[in-house]
């Protein structure tokens, strides 16, 4: 049996169609050319969670996106540190070994 294969983000917003706009089952499906056997089983499976489906996949990609800002403000923190020591440097407070042969 080889049929389509459709997103998640397709079958959520095929459902809501049906379960937040109220129209009706065979309407989408015909619109959408998919069964209403498809669409049924779409809706028992994401009607009442596609929402919170959406918003759990809202919110990982808010978590990665805070992950990636975090590692960047880490670096420049780190890069920020690092200058002091050379501007110590450059007020004459660098200490100077001279090594000398013996």
């Amino acid at each position: 049996m080889s049929g389509k294969r459709y997103t998640e983000e397709f079958k959520v917003e095929a459902v809501k169609q049906v379960t937040d706009r109220r129209y009706k089952v065979g309407e989408v499906a015909e619109r959408l050319g998919i069964t209403s056997k498809s669409l049924y089983g779409w809706i028992a499976k994401y009607g009442d969670q596609g929402s919170q489906h959406q918003t759990i996949n809202s919110q990982q990609d808010e978590i990665k996106k805070l992950k990636a800002q975090l590692r960047r403000v880490t670096e420049e923190r780190d890069i920020l540190r690092r200058p002091q020591r050379t501007l110590q440097a450059s007020q004459g407070k660098m200490r100077v070994h001279i090594i000398t042969a013996r």
